[in-house]
């Protein structure tokens, strides 16, 4: 009897420890998946029970991103968006899956799981009342945003912009075209988010995209900036008034073949460094780059931030200049061609710490972060990136882009009674096809609060677009937008 009651008990105890290391599974291994798995209708309910922080832009000033309280007991709590397109890459969307953009980045804070609000969490628990986040104030400048947004859109290009304070690194514009309306994706029907998400997923011209910083594109000659900044910095007896080679054509070592200027173009053999970069002459460009070697010209576009990790909260691709091949290859990457590739949100960090007079801010998307009763909780202070030139070589490189604004290529940025600096660039894609085009700039030269990158993609503005025709346009109206002409 007794050997048959310890049977028993050993069984008893071996189901119990089977069913705690099971719950334990469960509880921890298993937890995670468990709670985002598709069928789980208590976590989409729960995600509808909280009344989700708001986002807002101009200090609070523009309401981006918002709650509505609809009444349904189960989906008690919709997020709308109430100003669409010109935001959606930045704002990004809340689905009962899913989320993107800030509302993805910042989600703890949004829903009010963040450590910081733990009080919070504590009181609405007691209360009874809706869980509440926090709400989320973004850097932007919403009237820029939409100039940016209308001047591409409408046009039907394809392309982005990026405006930042040169100072602090403050992101004022972050705009990708095509976009979407983010509306039909924050339902809370899983059924209806798939079909619009798959849509837009199946488009051919990529609306999901952030063009801004998902995707890394030939820079073309606004590259030159860094080339530029790279040969000053290598012998401090050089200037703006250095005499370089500008041949009509640059022959490549290991090549049959011979580096031109743009449309055949002639620089008259010889020229200085401004008036180099003033009409975009390749060669001499091109020449720098050889002469520097690759370890510099890699060096130098590091110190502005290229190849670094970025996240502005969102995360952000590498941009790189390729690596070391051989001297031909050297000397078209020098002019932002061969495997030489920028997001335009690293073209903006260029201009901005050249008009920072050498410093390279990070970028940041977040300016504060207020708790549900409307105080302060947290915030982003900036911070510097690098040190991508001397003050010196920045003042050089500074007159340099004046001269291209004024004398050259970018005349389209000109803004009445300020000085602008600035750089076009027309960069070559695939043979037969359209190039990209590009502008970055900053104003007011004497004191700066704005750097803007443009990027036009290939091929939506025209078979024979340039950085001066079709991107620099864009960029005079974001910084009259900024600058509050």
């Amino acid at each position: 009897m007794n050997s048959t009651l310890k049977r028993v008990a050993v069984a008893c105890l071996l189901m119990f420890g089977l069913l705690m290391a099971n719950v334990t599974y469960l509880g921890t291994v298993k937890a995670e998946s468990l709670r985002n798995d598709s069928r789980n209708v208590r976590m989409l309910y729960s995600r509808y029970k909280i009344d989700r922080g708001w986002i807002t832009a101009d200090n609070t000033k523009t309401t981006l991103a918002k709650t509505v309280d609809t009444g349904d007991s189960k989906f008690r709590f919709e997020r709308e968006y109430p100003l669409g397109k010109p935001f959606t890459h930045v704002v990004g969307w809340f689905a009962p899956e899913s989320a993107a953009g800030i509302e993805s980045a910042m989600g703890r804070y949004l829903d009010g799981s963040h450590p910081d609000l733990v009080v919070r969490r504590a009181i609405d628990m007691v209360s009874g009342k809706p869980a509440k986040g926090a709400s989320v104030d973004l850097t932007l400048n919403t009237k820029a945003q939409e100039i940016a947004y209308k001047d591409l859109a409408s046009t039907g290009k394809r392309g982005a912009v990026v405006a930042i304070e040169p100072k602090t690194g403050k992101i004022l514009t972050m705009v990708s075209v095509p976009s979407y309306d983010p509306n039909p994706l924050a339902t809370a029907s899983k059924e209806k988010v798939n079909k619009a998400y798959n849509k837009l997923d199946k488009d051919g011209d990529k609306p999901l995209l952030n063009r801004a910083i998902d995707l890394t594109y030939a820079p073309g000659s606004t590259f030159k900036t860094v080339t530029s900044a790279a040969y000053l910095s290598d012998d401090s007896s050089r200037d703006e008034n250095t005499q370089v080679d500008a041949p009509d054509s640059l022959p490549l070592p290991g090549t049959s073949i011979s580096l031109p200027n743009y449309h055949g173009e002639s620089c008259g053999g010889r020229a200085t460094l401004v008036e180099a970069l003033t009409i975009s002459c390749n060669t001499p460009f091109a020449k720098m780059g050889m002469e520097l070697g690759w370890d510099k010209l890699k060096e130098q576009a590091e110190k502005f931030g290229v190849g670094k990790p970025l996240a502005i909260p969102l995360s952000v691709a590498g941009s790189s200049i390729g690596k070391e091949e051989g001297k031909a290859e050297l000397a078209k990457t020098a002019i932002g061609q061969q495997s030489n590739q920028m997001t335009p949100l690293q073209m903006a960090m260029v201009a901005a710490g050249i008009a920072n007079q050498g410093t390279v801010m990070k970028p940041y998307l977040v300016n504060k972060v207020f708790g549900p009763d409307g105080a302060e909780i947290d915030g982003t202070d900036p911070e510097s990136l690098s040190e991508a030139v001397s003050p010196e070589v920045a003042g050089e490189l500074t007159k340099m882009m004046i001269s291209v604004v004024e004398n050259g290529t970018g005349g389209a940025a000109k803004l009445p009674g300020i000085t602008v600096a600035g750089k076009t660039g027309t960069a070559e894609t695939s043979p037969g096809k359209p190039s990209h085009a590009w502008f970055i700039s900053f104003a007011p030269v004497d004191d700066p609060q704005v750097a803007v990158a443009v990027f036009v993609e290939s091929g939506s503005a025209g078979n024979d677009a340039t950085g001066g025709a079709v991107a620099a346009p864009i960029a005079h109206d974001v910084m009259q937008a900024v600058l509050g002409q």
